[in-house]
């Protein structure tokens, strides 16, 4: 069976680290990206299974660069994170197709295991 290649997008050098870990201990292959542009371009390039996209990022942001990954392909799977979030961007999204919206630092929100089930409701639907 094909390993499922997961993008995923953030800024943040230690998150991205850190869920670069999470995910790739799960047995996903990784692609990882820190702007929107960059992620843009992984997507027409490499044609990942599922995105992990940061909603906060300088010059190109998650919302940005998920309008323009629908540009390229509407059904692709995209899991947006955020630090902030707020109804502005949960409407966004959801206009766009997010498969699911995870606040990144929340101290409800245990993050890994968020992003494990959200990874494996979606691998399903593959």
């Amino acid at each position: 069976m094909k390993k499922v290649k997961v993008l995923l997008v953030d800024d943040e050098p230690d998150f991205l680290k850190v869920m670069s870990f999470h995910i790739t201990d799960w047995g996903y292959d990784l692609v990882t990206a820190t702007n929107g542009k960059e992620c843009v371009d992984i997507v027409k390039a490499q044609k990942p299974d599922i995105v992990i996209l940061d909603y906060v990022m300088p010059d190109m942001d998650g919302l940005k660069a998920l309008a323009q990954i629908r540009k390229i392909d509407k059904e692709l799977p995209v899991i947006m994170f955020t630090a902030n979030p707020d109804i502005k961007s949960i409407k966004g999204t959801k206009k766009l197709g997010v498969s699911a919206y995870i606040p990144k630092l929340c101290v409800y929100t245990d993050v890994p295991s968020s992003v494990k089930d959200e990874l494996e409701k979606i691998v399903r639907t593959l």
